[in-house]
């Protein structure tokens, strides 16, 4: 997976491509906010809209390989960072209070909880 960020203030916007057994695909997501609750907004584009705007995004890339795993009613999301020696862990909650605990086959990775931290976050790693 590559993702680069569009140059931008108060909105931010992310090109995306996927490569899966499934073939590739391309997104562009507009995120606005910050904390555990933030806008999110994603729509599959064009592999020539994707190459069009991709140039705007240099010096504000990253790569990874994502995993997904069920557990619990939960997806976790399992990144491997291709260009850092860092693996971060995430998963999507239906609300800020749902308490969730790290599975057992992951706790014995899990250094510490970085969430919130800002320089933890996609858009800051791209950088």
């Amino acid at each position: 997976m590559a993702q680069g960020y569009l140059p931008g203030e108060r909105l931010s916007e992310r090109l995306r491509h996927v490569s899966s057994a499934e073939g590739e695909r391309w997104y562009r997501t507009l995120k606005a906010g910050t904390g555990l609750r933030r806008l999110e907004i994603e729509e599959e584009t064009s592999r020539e809209v994707f190459d069009g705007l991709w140039p705007l995004t240099e010096g504000r890339r990253l790569a990874k390989k994502r995993r997904r795993v069920e557990e619990d009613g939960f997806t976790w999301e399992i990144d491997e960072f291709s260009d850092r020696e860092l693996v971060l862990a995430e998963i999507e909650l239906p609300t800020e209070t749902t308490a969730v605990r790290p599975p057992e086959w992951l706790r014995p990775y899990v250094v510490r909880e970085v969430t919130g931290e800002q320089e933890y976050q996609n858009y800051t790693l791209a950088r």
